[in-house]
């Protein structure tokens, strides 16, 4: 245990102490390069700032969903706020030349992945999603070789890559407010995963990127409210203050995640109108959020998302289309969502060009409904996605587009479609859950599964919908048995077969993770309060740290976990 004491002021001042985990085997250098005096210093003092207001927003978060579950109220358009709504004079400031055209990003890129973050740096992309969330499992050697990464490519240490300022824009998105960081603590305290990722890639490569025009840019995950966009207005200005960079020098992409926060997307753009890079829609962490929110109501039973829930539906479209609206109406930019698909090798192929015709016809809809850009995971994509873009609409982005004739009331945006509960549906949110949970115990952040990636967002609705059909005991389409504890638990041992064989599972241990996995699975969707977050849920669970514990010690990875004292 690495202890760092530095004393704020006179003698009259407690010090703040901050306590790091040593480095995990193999990455001591990467260690020594990130965990810098300075680098600790400064994350001392910018968790000890903001620690409180973190806390604060958290209990926000709590005390909302309380009021919303006692009273049976809904969601609506903030009577405060409407002030802010009603000025039509307030705009975002204009972003960067490098931002202004950001047609095709790449999604999922968790930046651990030397090779594929090298690939990405290398393609003709915009920009790139560089993901300490959702595509990202964040253990102590992930969080370390990924900041290392981006330090490297930063600084322009990758032999063959191009400099930072011909790369694709990095759009860096730290873990959200969910997550904590286990491995260091201030003052006695965890420090929030958003705060430390933020802090050392600010410290490290903020002043470099805005030198190079090419940052700090970043994606902001999870947002609920303003209020959490006014604090990471806070802490940006407090950054830009410290380390002796212009006001609005950072630069931010919130992404609209729950259905709280698609109420207030004009309030989250004026809270960081300085900062802002835009808003950005998807489909399945929102659609996971209703569960979250109301998901014990019968007026809000999400159907198959396998074959109901998709963006042409009411409740999707609408959410987009206001985000759009709002966005261009305000100065700012308007992102979809990422193409999971992945394509086949042999371009040739039919298989091949069915799955680029569907990624087509899926993309083709959100620029017609005049998004500016979106992300793809395969970078294969990129290109035929640019020259989609480019047929489809003119100049580097479409902020012409005010979509005027628009009006989305609440209704619209929480109007659950209609469909009922396949047993495919059943077993494939039962395999992707099982998956994601065995990806995390090998210290993966995603994973490929029947043709595409999936990763925490997938992850999320496919346990909330198994949760939320037990909870309300759906009957299946097929055969019209009722969605039990016991039938999950049935198709559980019935999809384990499959799952060994996409697992490669060889040896015992392998199988003893697997096996492990459907456990936890089960565990999780049978609560009988829904847990907020499934990556909170196993980032907190003793079998994911000791885990993470063996691995730090240098055991075999994705061993059995055992316990770590």
């Amino acid at each position: 245990m690495c202890v760092v004491t530095h004393s704020q002021g006179g003698a009259q001042e407690d010090p703040i102490t901050m306590e790091l985990e040593p480095s995990p085997p193999g990455l001591e250098a990467e260690y020594r390069t990130i965990f810098t005096a300075g680098s600790l210093v400064f994350l001392q003092e910018l968790v000890s700032a903001f620690d409180e207001e973190v806390d604060k927003i958290l209990r926000l978060r709590i005390s909302r969903k309380t009021h919303l579950d006692l009273s049976g109220d809904l969601p609506g358009f903030c009577e405060v706020t409407a002030p802010v709504r009603s000025d039509p004079s307030w705009r975002v400031r204009p972003v960067p030349q490098r931002l202004q055209r950001r047609h095709v990003d790449v999604g999922d890129l968790a930046p651990c992945d030397t090779q594929r973050f090298i690939q990405a740096l290398s393609s003709p992309a915009q920009g790139l999603q560089v993901d300490f969330d959702d595509g990202n499992c964040p253990t102590y050697h992930n969080q370390i070789k990924g900041i290392y990464n981006v330090y490297r490519a930063v600084h322009n240490q990758f032999p063959n890559a191009p400099k930072i300022s011909q790369a694709p824009v990095l759009m860096l998105r730290p873990r959200a407010w969910n997550m904590v960081e286990h491995n260091m603590m201030v003052k006695g305290k965890e420090v929030p995963g958003p705060l430390c990722d933020f802090g050392f890639l600010m410290f490290h490569c903020g002043k470099l990127l805005f030198d190079s025009e090419s940052g700090p840019f970043f994606y902001l995950s999870k947002v609920e409210s303003y209020m959490e966009a006014r604090l990471w207005n806070n802490i940006f200005l407090w950054t830009e203050q410290k380390l002796g960079l212009p006001v609005g020098s950072i630069k931010a992409t919130v992404l609209i995640e729950n259905v709280l926060s698609a109420f207030e997307m004009e309030e989250i753009l004026y809270e960081l109108k300085d900062h802002s890079a835009g808003l950005n829609c998807g489909i399945w962490d929102y659609s996971a959020s209703f569960v979250n929110k109301f998901g014990h109501r019968g007026a809000f039973l999400l159907p198959d998302r396998s074959k109901y829930v998709n963006m042409e539906k009411l409740f999707l479209r609408s959410y987009m289309d206001l985000l759009v609206q709002t966005c261009h109406r305000r100065g700012a930019l308007a992102t979809g969502g990422m193409a999971a698909l992945l394509l086949p090798q042999d371009r040739d192929s039919a298989p091949y060009r069915a799955a680029l015709a569907n990624v087509t016809r899926l993309k083709l809809l959100e620029i017609k409904a005049g998004v500016d850009g979106f992300m793809v995971y395969d970078l294969g994509l990129i290109e035929p996605m640019q020259k989609l873009f480019q047929l489809h609409s003119q100049g580097d982005n479409q902020m012409h587009q005010l979509r005027d004739d628009l009006t989305v009331t609440p209704d619209d945006l929480l109007c659950m479609p209609a469909g009922g509960v396949t047993l495919y549906g059943l077993k494939y949110n039962i395999a992707v859950g099982i998956l994601f949970i065995d990806a995390w115990l090998k210290g993966k952040g995603h994973f490929f599964y029947r043709g595409q990636v999936e990763d925490s967002a997938t992850a999320e609705i496919s346990r909330s919908q198994v949760w939320q059909w037990i909870r309300h005991q759906t009957q299946l389409e097929d055969d019209s048995r009722v969605v039990t504890r016991g039938l999950v638990t049935e198709l559980t041992q019935e999809v384990m077969g499959e799952l060994k064989v996409v697992t490669r599972c060889h040896t015992v241990r392998e199988e003893q993770r697997l096996l492990t996995a459907a456990a936890m699975f089960l565990e999780v969707v049978q609560k009988r309060d829904f847990p907020e977050f499934l990556t909170t849920y196993l980032n907190l669970d003793h079998t994911f740290l000791s885990s993470q514990a063996k691995r730090h010690e240098g055991g075999a990875a994705g061993g059995v976990p055992r316990p770590k004292l």
